[in-house]
């Protein structure tokens, strides 16, 4: 596991602060309406089954799981971000809370800086 963050592209490590963000987004603004994620759930559906078929047939969508799964997970986290966020006084996605932001780039920082340090643990040492 610690293999895969160090040889992660720049373009996952943006995708996992994504997720990071978002996880800390739905941590300060949790809402356990049922409705909130029905409706995410189903749009997950709907977009994720489009976009699977957008990279080709299902099939094919489906031999990288990862991928498949990120397909799916994009549509559910940007509709419940969408419903979460909804009149707390959000700027584009910045929250105005300034802990709050503070603890969204202090969450992906950390983990880019993990990455780094598993760069360089596991960079490669020529042999000789």
């Amino acid at each position: 596991m610690l293999r895969y963050f160090a040889r992660l592209p720049a373009g996952k490590a943006t995708l996992w602060c994504y997720l990071i963000w978002y996880l800390v987004t739905v941590a300060h603004h949790f809402d356990p309406a049922p409705s909130i994620w029905l409706n995410s759930l189903g749009i997950s559906l709907v977009i994720g089954l489009a976009l699977s078929l957008s990279v080709g047939t299902l099939r094919a969508a489906f031999v990288n799981r990862w991928q498949a799964f990120r397909l799916f997970m994009m549509p559910f986290a940007v509709s419940s971000f969408s419903s979460l966020i909804k009149g707390q006084g959000f700027i584009l996605v910045f929250p105005p809370d300034a802990g709050e932001l503070a603890a969204s780039i202090g969450a992906c920082a950390a983990f880019l800086l993990f990455v780094a340090a598993m760069r360089a643990l596991h960079r490669e040492r020529p042999v000789g």
